[in-house]
């Protein structure tokens, strides 16, 4: 199950201090912040305890005078999923996975496990590796690189725009959006995202194309988005900027209930060049709302 955390609490939740003593790093933990033993084992699985920004994975014996960093309360992820029934696609580059809502799409700073791309790992037993990403809450289509030399190939063509990705959203207005949205987004690591439609240098530009529209209630709107550039939250945070956030998205605004650990957003189209060939892949592009 999802653990929920706000920003605040996640940033009290990290500790740092110095050891003035060698050993164990288990005894360390608890002897200067009263971590037991059923703690530490939870948080060393998932990848929460840094040393000297190196993330540790078992337990160790620790020099004196390191910097060590714990993260107390790690984001949780509900990963009970048939993880090879969400394969859609695989060849000897590349892998396309449908991943659920409420899953991150990479390992997190406090959570190494609980993620698609490490499960999906698990299933084929073989390592995957991350060539974009989709947000926790959104659900869909995301391409994972089984070789390092696919990777430099995405990454490529998502710097000369070749690659093609849609998405399907319902918000929460039924104004008749512009066929292109243009803003650009403040430089924070920090969510929400804020975004304005005023050129700033300093600020990356976000472009999206909205390809259709239909009104589905009086409070809802179903868009198909056509995603040009591909910053943080962009979708999100350029609808909300409209006053017509995604429903379900309570950090941008949303003021009605999706699913649970879930946005109406779903990644619904992928096309991209694997090797010689150009490969495309689409979903259902469909809510149930019900």
């Amino acid at each position: 199950m999802t653990q929920a955390v706000n920003p605040q609490e996640f940033e009290n939740s990290v500790k740092n201090f110095s050891n003035q003593r060698a050993g164990l790093l288990s005894e360390l933990l608890f002897d200067t912040l009263n971590l037991n033993s059923d703690d530490f084992k939870i948080i060393i699985k998932l990848g929460a305890v840094y040393v000297n920004n190196e993330r540790q994975l078992r337990d160790k014996l620790i020099s004196e005078n390191n910097l060590i960093r714990v993260h107390t309360k790690p984001r949780r992820f509900d990963c009970n999923f048939k993880w090879e029934s969400l394969i859609i696609y695989e060849n000897d580059f590349c892998l396309i996975l449908n991943k659920p809502s409420g899953i991150p799409s990479h390992p997190l700073i406090d959570n190494v496990i609980e993620n698609s791309l490490t499960q999906t790992s698990r299933s084929r037993n073989y390592p995957l590796y991350i060539t974009h990403r989709l947000d926790t809450l959104t659900s869909g289509l995301i391409v994972y690189a089984k070789k390092q030399q696919f990777v430099k190939s995405f990454n490529i063509q998502l710097q000369e725009r070749s690659i093609k990705k849609k998405y399907v959203a319902l918000v929460e207005n039924t104004q008749i959006f512009p066929k292109k949205l243009v803003h650009y987004m403040e430089p924070t690591a920090r969510t929400p995202k804020k975004v304005s439609p005023h050129f700033n240098e300093d600020w990356p530009i976000c472009e999206l194309e909205i390809l259709e529209q239909k009104i589905i209630s009086p409070d809802l709107s179903w868009i198909k988005i056509n995603l040009l550039t591909g910053r943080t939250h962009q979708i999100r945070a350029q609808l909300s900027h409209l006053q017509s956030p995604i429903n379900g998205d309570l950090l941008y605004g949303s003021q009605l209930v999706f699913q649970k650990n879930a946005i109406a957003l779903k990644s619904c189209e992928v096309e991209f060049n694997c090797g010689d060939e150009r490969m495309h892949f689409s979903l259902n592009e469909e809510f149930n709302i019900f």
